[in-house]
Parts: structure tokens; sequence; C-alpha cells
């Protein structure tokens, strides 16, 4: 038997803030990563209102782990929990919510991001976060039809401006970060595939974990792991 839902709270959603987006979806397990003033998107069917962008929080981890999509042991399970998850707090807030894996063609998650003035484009060309660093992990934005206050972003600029060692670059013992990019994609498959690429299987890739901001981002080895078997199936 479907139980139906009970219906959208009308105050909430007139009344909707930032600071409402920001503690709902902490409850989740979400963090705002960024907002915006929704740009002109004709894929997206965006122009107006309020682009809000979430990532995982440091309480995401244990979060999925009780959740359904997590114990059912199917494929991707983060997707399915952050369209579940996400999904219904679009419904609770009344937004329209997106995916980076709707496509194709795919939402513009990393223009949005760079857009916020909270993300910015490291040495690597990699994304890197004002609080996450390089571990910035987007699960979904909310768009609201209605405009409301946005705090503005804590950094003036990007934050690798001042990082003079850039550990991103130099740690990855193969290299596969470079100066002004590309990845080396194929150099970094191969190496994981060697006793040395253990560390970054297990742990989570060295050149993001050892940018001074992914501290922020308070992730457990095995979260990073879980992430890891997606991007180099054994």
């Amino acid at each position: 038997m479907t139980i139906p839902q009970a219906p959208p709270d009308q105050s909430l959603i007139e009344n909707t803030s930032y600071n409402t987006v920001e503690t709902l979806a902490a409850e989740q397990g979400l963090a705002i990563y960024g907002a915006l003033k929704a740009p002109v998107d004709d894929h997206c069917r965006l122009g107006s209102g309020t682009l809000v962008l979430l990532g995982t929080a440091p309480n995401f981890w244990p979060l999925l782990k009780d959740s359904p999509e997590f114990l059912d042991q199917e494929t991707d399970p983060i997707d399915r929990w952050s369209a579940r998850v996400i999904g219904d707090l679009a419904q609770t807030l009344g937004a329209n919510p997106f995916f980076p894996s709707d496509g194709p063609p795919y939402p513009p998650f990393v223009q949005w991001a760079l857009a916020s003035g909270r993300a910015f484009t490291s040495p690597s060309q990699m994304l890197v976060h004002d609080t996450v660093g390089m571990m910035i992990s987007f699960r979904g934005a909310l768009h609201f039809e209605q405009g409301f206050d946005i705090p503005p972003p804590p950094l003036a600029h990007s934050p690798c401006k001042d990082c003079a060692s850039r550990p991103c670059l130099s740690i990855c013992p193969v290299q596969a970060l470079i100066d002004g990019g590309p990845y080396q994609l194929a150099t970094c498959h191969r190496h994981l595939e060697t006793p040395a690429g253990t560390p970054c299987l297990t742990e989570g890739c060295l050149a993001r974990r050892a940018c001074p901001l992914s501290l922020g981002a308070e992730r457990q080895f095995e979260q990073n792991a879980h992430h890891m078997r997606y991007f180099h199936p054994s």
C-alpha cells in the first residue's frame, strides 16, 4: 500500500531562506557548497530565482550507511540516496532538484560552482572548495523560483594563490596531476593497479587529500575507498 505524503508546508515554502535550506540539509548529511542567482540556462530552464548547490557534510557517511540505498547492496547507492533525500528536500521547500548524473546533457555543476565564488580551479585544473578543498563532492542542487539573500563567499580569491607548497601537484608518485593540466587519467589508473597505488585505493587520492583545505571535509577513509572503487573498479 502506498502511504500518501503530507502536503508541503506552504508557509515554509513561502518563507524559505538560506538558513532554512542550510538547517534542513545539515539534518540529512548535506552542506551548502555554494549558492548563486540562478544563471540563464536553457537546458535546465533557469534564468531567475536562486540556485543552491549541495554536497556531502561530515555526517553524510554514517547516515548513508544506515540508508536503504546502501543496505540493499545494489549499485550506485550514493546517487540513489541523493535522488531520494534531495528530492524530498525539494518537495519540502518547493524547489526543483538537479543532479550531476542527470543527462546527457548534464547540468553544468562545474560552471555553477565557479560562479558561486566558493569553488576555484586548482593548478591541476580540478576544483578546490573554500571549506572542503579537493574533497568536493556535489550531490545535487535546488532551484528556487524566488530570490533570497545569500552570504558573500568567505574567500576573495582562490586559496591556491596563497599555497606556496602546492602539495596537490608534488605528492602524486606518478605525477598524474600536473600544473595547468590535463589530468593524466591513464597514468593514474596504471598506478592504481600496482601495490604502490594501494593507499590511494583504500584511503583516497593522495593529491586530493594533500590539499590543506581537504581536512575540512572530515572524510573517513572508508568513504574515500567507496568512491575509489567506482573510479577504479577491480
